[in-house]
């Protein structure tokens, strides 16, 4: 477990991975799908709490139901792209702490705060989403995250029961490497960062 990724692998994940939006004409499986879940949800939550909660829509019936929701720029590139997962947030993710911390009541740190509710579910759905960006890129695919969509829409036809809230979407399957625009600037450790 302490041993260094080789620089393949961190090239994979992270220093060569760009985040696509267009794609090959080459479909992905049911089980590549089950294989970035599996992978995905293993990294780590508040109390293990886990709110993420993951639509992914493949098939053109589906696609013309999330077109409805999404901004102009963000269409081309979710209906062309194989899969696009909606990232969702439980906001009764509490709920489930019982079977999922089970060594003390984690369920009363939530049942009824709805500040540490919303708090504690989009933060831990969307460490759940980067997850999923680095399980899709770790299995060999390309990632292209985005917010710019309508979320009360997003909501209403994909988690219509309520409880379940949108926080962003990514498409993924096989990106166009021709079509990239160059790498983006990042900023460099002493922009950002201080060791105290």
């Amino acid at each position: 477990m302490n041993e260094r990724l080789d620089q393949n692998a961190l090239n994979k994940i992270f220093t060569e991975a760009r985040s696509y939006d267009v794609w090959l004409e080459k479909q992905i499986s049911d089980q590549a799908i089950d294989d970035i879940y599996n992978l995905l949800k293993m990294g780590p939550t508040s109390a293990n709490s886990c709110p993420a909660r993951f639509i992914f829509i493949t098939s053109e019936a589906a696609k013309l139901k999330l077109k409805e929701c999404l901004a102009e720029g963000n269409i081309e590139k979710s209906m062309t792209a194989p899969a696009v997962a909606i990232v969702g947030m439980d906001m009764e993710f509490y709920e489930q702490l019982p079977k999922l911390f089970p060594h003390t009541d984690a369920r009363s740190w939530y049942a009824g705060k709805e500040d540490k509710i919303f708090d504690a579910a989009f933060r831990n759905s969307s460490l759940q989403g980067a997850y999923l960006i680095m399980a899709i890129r770790s299995l060999g695919l390309d990632a292209g995250p985005m917010s710019g969509f309508d979320n009360d829409k997003m909501d209403a036809i994909f988690f219509p029961a309520g409880k379940i809230k949108s926080n962003f979407i990514c498409a993924f399957g096989y990106g166009d490497k021709d079509k990239l625009h160059p790498r983006g600037p990042r900023l460099a450790f002493t922009e950002t960062c201080e060791i105290l």
